[in-house]
């Protein structure tokens, strides 16, 4: 699936970041930085460009392709493997910020997979996290604003406190947000953002 959508001539999620990763990103000193499912690359690029040492993975080969095409258009590097978080491995207290923007996880795997990406994170490294809340289904149904029909999928604050119960929340919300990310994400929708540290 992913494949196929991201062979599309278009970057289908547009090529500049998510706002909030963005608001966030811009406020913490550069170091390394880990992207999960980061799909065609908007998010990494934009790190890179702020002298971030970049390092993401994703399930999609094309995904890839368009991620290093839009870095080679900004004169940066990024580190982008294709695979999926069961075969993706680092060190222990590796990065000094982890984000993952709309990485929609099966809710059986989830606990498995966040407890496996924490401990890629240094002590008093920070998570910046953006992804479509259980809310969403209704948006998508009067807005079309995208994200995954399946409710196991999408998250709820609660979901989020058990998931991450280690870390020190300094925010986390959701939110009603207008989102323009290319085609895919686009109008009135319903997120859960948090920022947090280790």
């Amino acid at each position: 699936m992913w494949n196929k959508r991201y062979s599309e001539k278009n970057y289908i999620y547009g090529t500049t970041p998510n706002e909030y990763f963005k608001e966030k990103l811009q406020g913490i000193k550069s170091g390394k930085i880990l992207l999960t499912a980061e799909g065609e690359g908007r998010n990494a690029v934009f790190a890179s460009v702020k002298k971030w040492d970049v390092f993401a993975f994703d399930i999609s080969s094309e995904g890839k392709k368009k991620a290093e095409q839009l870095a080679a258009r900004y004169n940066v590097k990024i580190n982008y493997d294709v695979k999926n978080i069961e075969d993706t491995t680092y060190p222990d207290n590796t990065f000094d910020c982890i984000a993952m923007i709309y990485s929609h996880f099966d809710s059986n795997k989830r606990q498995e997979y966040f407890n496996k990406i924490t401990k890629f994170l240094k002590k008093n490294g920070v998570i910046i996290f953006e992804a479509f809340s259980k809310k969403q289904l209704k948006y998508q149904k009067e807005y079309n604003s995208g994200g995954p029909g399946q409710e196991s999928l999408l998250y709820s604050v609660n979901e989020i406190k058990n998931y991450f119960k280690g870390l020190n929340f300094k925010e986390l919300s959701e939110q009603e947000v207008l989102l323009s990310e290319g085609e895919y994400h686009k109008g009135k929708a319903s997120v859960i953002r948090f920022f947090a540290i280790k």
